[in-house]
């Protein structure tokens, strides 16, 4: 059925439709109608408050009536954007025209061998490649041939979606193990691949979410994900025999997931079960791959920890102080009990290198073997914060820009949205740092430091080509009073010669969730808006970390409704500020930032021009009282439980499915994809069926669906390029700028 969908929302309809405004749907000669979806009621009432869901049925993916109204809806659209197809076109050119299209990353050394991934022009995919290293080498020498490792381009022949979501080369350098999805629902199968013969082992059976080698490149380890996408165990297994994988620890607890990492000094493996807000890790030698995991700190509910083998201890970054973390060194238990390597006593002994302070979040660090680097967020600023062991004194890494994202987490080496290769400080033995650096005005940098002298150089920046340079940008700071008296920060960017002319065209961006924050970065395929004097705003709402831990807990569970009303406050504010005026402010999420999307509008679509939500997260109700959904159970801490009465009120408050009633809305453009894992199509499915049924205004109402792709919309680069650019002449349209 859906093969069949495909197929007619692939077909040319006779008809072009005028572009004459916004609000007007009218093709040459007949009217463009929107789809209506069959009404069949459904129970869906809980602890007394009766809720009945007509469209509770577009859930059933292989009904062929679900498949005649997804492809009534991408009829709708493709009809609806034909006028505006060279608009696309001009978008997809300029866009295209900025960027570098053969390029590479920066080159990582590791063991013998430097590492890069690259792009070549008119290719999709990235290629992982790697070039001999000689002893003493500090660069790479570009003169060596390079051999290509993978090629996801050729993986990706014939296919509409290809992903890699992991790679991990084996220490000796003979082999590369990585995970690939074919569908964007996130079921990574793993391979293994012989580097000197191209001869290649799959473990079909087993969906892959983690992933490290031995210490002697014999075995490995793999984390597996169950029905759910619960990544609930860790196995074992000898790199050439699929089917040879032993159990060695299975996560019980539906709240909880594992993850698998290397120590930083590469000596051990670190197993992780983590919930939203309690962590326990093991620890496994990774020289003696059969040995029991060893418990390190036992899990409390809560306690939130990331413990890092150093000499005759741990380096642990801890919550029991507060939400924004301490830093100690703590020494390891000479005995083993029911708390593990570390005890209660022994944090309470432990040297403490960082205390908790109520304005400042300590995020990450990076142990070098004679420095510690930490990555602090203070008033959502990161400030890198450098310890000699020997002196023990700190020197800090500070930035100059009113807003930026710095970062040591920042993946080096990247084969598409998604995919996790080896970060940016491999050399523990080092005294040089990498990190990334980008801002709104700032391409994507990587900086190394040499920590003896603390002086630093650009070793790699993203290029941008085309007439509109980052020099030409100017990006500013604001605050925003919420309701709560609040002070919300607002990043902005726009076109400098653009300052004086008033209120203008401005786009609106939040998330919000989870504690990610949405750090400035600089966006190259905005450059298009920017050059047509819009604004672009960032709202730093609660429930981001974009101000530290504390930040985030003040936007979740029973405080979920800050995020929204923050938001709204964030467009008074820029409306008040004249700005942008309520005629003229688009405002954009994804995910998590589409559930933002949802309930700002429900609660003041007076606001807005336009919305474009994407891959929404905006059935809430009913996806977190189903916990055969991938996510639903462990996510009970992130939002609620709806089957406790006092946690469904919290999501009843504010869910946007089930707050629509019958009113004015803006104009919506809301995007989905059919093999999504994380929010299912019919979330956005049911929310526009109910929406056009409820909505009084002649605005338009579309919704897109990626009938090849998952969460993260198309794999190729040049085709989510396009789909940008056809976001942006929707917003385009809805400013009369097309």
């Amino acid at each position: 059925a859906l093969t069949k969908l495909d197929a007619k929302a692939s077909q040319t309809v006779a008809g072009k439709a005028s572009n004459s405004g916004p609000s007007r749907e009218q093709i040459v000669g007949q009217v463009l109608t929107p789809p209506r979806a069959t009404k069949v009621p459904k129970d869906v009432s809980v602890h007394g408050d009766e809720r009945t869901d007509p469209y509770f049925w577009l859930r059933e993916r292989d009904n062929p009536r679900v498949v005649e109204h997804l492809k009534a809806e991408a009829d709708y659209t493709r009809h609806w954007f034909e006028p505006l197809d060279g608009l696309v076109d001009r978008l997809y050119a300029e866009m295209l025209g900025r960027i570098q299209q053969s390029d590479e990353s920066v080159w990582l050394r590791d063991g013998n061998w430097w590492y890069a991934t690259q792009t070549v022009e008119g290719l999709q995919y990235g290629q992982l490649l790697r070039r001999e290293a000689r002893a003493g080498e500090v660069d790479v020498d570009r003169s060596k041939p390079a051999q290509i490792l993978l090629d996801l381009n050729t993986l990706a022949q014939g296919r509409a979606f290809a992903a890699v979501g992991l790679a991990q080369w084996s220490p000796d350098g003979r082999f590369l193990a990585y995970t690939i999805d074919f569908s964007g629902s996130r079921d990574y199968e793993l391979r293994v691949r012989n580097l000197a013969t191209q001869d290649e082992l799959t473990w079909k059976n087993q969906s892959v979410s983690g992933l490290a080698w031995s210490a002697d490149s014999k075995q490995l380890w793999f984390v597996s994900q169950n029905a759910a996408l619960r990544s609930d165990r860790l196995f074992r297994c000898a790199v050439d025999r699929p089917g040879s994988e032993e159990l060695v620890y299975k996560e019980d607890d539906v709240l909880f997931n594992l993850d698998v990492s290397y120590s930083h000094d590469r000596r051990f493996l670190i197993l992780t079960s983590f919930a939203k807000d309690t962590f326990e890790q093991r620890l496994i030698d990774a020289k003696h791959p059969s040995a029991k995991p060893q418990l390190i700190m036992r899990r409390r509910r809560g306690q939130e920890y990331l413990a890092m083998p150093q000499g005759d201890g741990f380096l642990v970054r801890i919550n029991d102080h507060g939400p924004n973390f301490r830093l100690l060194f703590v020494k390891r238990s000479n005995k083993l009990n029911d708390d593990g390597l570390i005890d209660p006593t022994q944090i309470a002994q432990a040297t403490e290198l960082l205390a908790h302070r109520q304005h400042a979040s300590i995020e990450s660090f990076q142990l070098f073997r004679r420095y510690l680097v930490v990555q602090v967020r203070e008033a959502g600023r990161v400030c890198l914060k450098v310890m000699d062991f020997q002196t023990r004194q700190w020197r800090d890494i500070d930035f100059s820009e009113p807003s930026y994202q710095a970062s040591l987490l920042e993946p080096a080496l990247s084969l598409g949205p998604g995919s996790e290769l080896p970060g940016l400080n491999l050399q523990f033995a080092s005294d040089l740092l990498r990190f990334s650096y980008t801002s709104l005005t700032t391409p994507m940098s990587v900086y190394e430091v040499d920590l003896r002298t603390m002086s630093r150089r650009i070793i790699k920046q993203q290029p941008v080509l085309g007439v509109l340079r980052p020099e030409a940008l100017r990006a500013e700071r604001l605050m925003a009073k919420a309701s709560d008296g609040s002070l919300i920060p607002i990043s902005l960017v726009y076109k400098s010669s653009h300052k004086a002319q008033g209120r203008r065209p401005l786009l609106l961006i939040g998330y919000g969730s989870y504690g990610y924050p949405l750090d400035p970065r600089f966006n190259l395929p905005a450059l298009s808006l920017l050059d047509r004097g819009v604004v672009l705003a960032i709202a730093h709402v609660r429930g981001g970390g974009d101000l530290g831990r504390a930040w985030y807990l003040q936007g979740k569970l029973d405080r979920k409704m800050n995020t929204f009303t923050d938001f709204i406050a964030v467009a008074e504010h820029l409306i008040a500020k004249q700005w942008t005026s309520a005629e003229q402010l688009i405002i954009s999420g994804a995910s998590a930032g589409g559930l933002l999307m949802g309930a700002a509008v429900n609660l003041r679509p007076e606001l807005f021009r336009a919305v474009v939500a994407e891959v929404p997260f905006v059935d809430v109700i009913n996806t977190m009282l189903d916990e055969s959904l991938p996510l639903t159970t462990e996510e009970f801490i992130e939002w609620g439980n709806p089957k406790i009465k006092r946690e469904y009120d919290w999501l009843r408050a504010y869910s946007p499915y089930d707050n629509l009633v019958s009113r004015n809305y803006p104009a919506m453009l809301v995007r989905a994809a059919l093999n999504d894992s994380q929010v299912p199509f019919w979330e956005a499915a049911k929310y526009v069926a109910r929406l056009r049924e409820l909505k009084t205004d002649n605005n338009v109402l579309l919704f897109d669906i990626n009938l090849h792709a998952g969460h993260g919309g198309s794999s190729g680069r040049y085709d989510a390029l396009r789909e940008r650019a056809k976001v942006y002449a929707f917003m385009l349209s809805q400013w009369g700028l097309n």
